[in-house]
């Protein structure tokens, strides 16, 4: 029972978003699911690697109000194109009824381009190894002079380890344990640990704490 409660507390916890605040428009951040992020300011709405196939491979499901909840005028970011990441059919009913632009691993060049026109933004794109895809991407958003580093499926940790004054960095645990493995630093102020099975939250909870999200309202 008490491991029970313990796990409900820690799921009403994690229904919350979570803000990176400075001076300008605090920028928030909300976990969907798998690595699925919706970030905004007020203004600009980008999702990462959402919508995807809700519980493709065993990965987790999510509420279908997600996809209702879209926002109009929004962005769409993907790392690749696997089901858990990306829904091809879904994104096509999307992108005309709410004015969605959607840009994949393959359209790196015009995603930069497109970032040129948006206030207080930019883009660093990352060519980043998957063994499951033939081409990966991972991005750090400079966002309201906040940095925000999105590692998706990437196994390699020296692209990160590369990076310098992350404020929010969102990896696989697998990243982590590359990292110490590598004796690779990660030099970010904070780290959300995100993309487990169901299976692993207990497991993952005990190693890193109040890094993991694996749920969302």
């Amino acid at each position: 029972m008490a491991l029970l409660i313990q796990r409900l507390l820690l799921v009403i916890f994690f229904m919350f978003s979570f803000y990176i605040s400075n001076a300008q428009n605090p920028i928030k951040v909300k976990f969907i699911g798998n690595c699925g992020l919706h970030l905004t300011d007020g203004d600009t709405n980008i999702y990462v690697d959402f919508p995807y196939v809700s519980g493709a491979y065993g990965y987790m499901k999510y509420n279908p109000l997600q996809i209702d909840s879209i926002k109009n005028n929004a962005l769409f970011l993907f790392t690749h194109k696997h089901k858990d990441h990306y829904s091809k059919k879904i994104v096509k009913s999307i992108l005309k009824k709410k004015n969605v632009q959607s840009f994949t691993q393959w359209k790196s060049q015009k995603l930069v381009k497109y970032f040129e026109s948006v206030p207080n933004i930019t883009i660093e794109v990352f060519k980043t190894k998957h063994r499951f895809s033939l081409r990966h991407k991972s991005y750090l958003i400079t966002w309201n002079g906040k940095r925000i580093y999105l590692s998706g499926d990437t196994e390699d940790s020296k692209t990160i380890g590369s990076i310098q004054n992350i404020d929010w960095a969102f990896l696989p645990p697998w990243i982590l344990d590359d990292a110490k493995e590598k004796n690779i630093k990660i030099d970010a102020n904070k780290i959300g640990v995100y993309h487990l099975y169901p299976s692993e939250i207990e497991s993952a909870i005990e190693e890193w704490g109040d890094k993991i999200y694996y749920s969302a309202d």
